[in-house]
């Protein structure tokens, strides 16, 4: 069995997870997610915990069982708590302005960028270098701040572009004569 699946999910209070045709369905005060079930995978509801075990012993049953506990846990933090991405620009001009569910990127190329959030997640800027996003699905949080850091890079030799707030940027040194 998986190491990963043999921990109960918590359901803190707010929280309601229910079961219905082959998904499971997953309510919180930051909105609602479903996912859909394995057939290898048996899940329970049991004292405010969610249990997951394979139905069998291969080896899709219990990798499954463990990705499926995962991907639960992720689902009820996120309708709880909610998952947040920051992101940094670092760069002479570089900067980001939110409206709305749009973000406004001026980064040194000879056009602005502007980039269309999707249905879910929510961007705000406190200042012009800094970009806050914020929603309930871990996956698309991280894909949105993917998006925006794939416009620009940073560029190994003085760290210039878009970067995680977490991100160590190793730079090089430069060629000597």
């Amino acid at each position: 069995m998986s190491r990963v699946a043999k921990n109960p999910v918590v359901i803190p209070a707010g929280v309601e997870v229910q079961f219905a045709a082959g998904e499971i369905v997953v309510k919180g005060p930051h909105g609602t997610m479903t996912q859909a079930l394995c057939v290898d995978v048996d899940v329970k509801v049991e004292d405010n915990a969610v249990q997951f075990a394979a139905k069998s012993a291969s080896k899709h049953a219990r990798s499954m069982s463990g990705t499926l506990r995962a991907l639960v846990n992720n689902m009820v933090a996120g309708v709880s708590k909610g998952f947040e991405r920051k992101l940094l620009l670092v760069g002479v001009g570089y900067r980001a302005q939110a409206q709305g569910d749009v973000l406004n990127l001026t980064l040194g190329f000879s056009h602005p960028v502007a980039h269309t959030m999707p249905a879910g997640v929510k961007v705000e800027t406190p200042t012009q270098t800094e970009i806050v996003l914020k929603g309930a699905d871990k996956q698309l949080v991280g894909q949105v701040a993917a998006e925006i850091r794939e416009y620009r890079k940073p560029e190994p030799y003085k760290g210039k572009g878009v970067r995680y707030s977490d991100e160590v940027v190793v730079l090089k040194e430069t060629k000597k004569k």
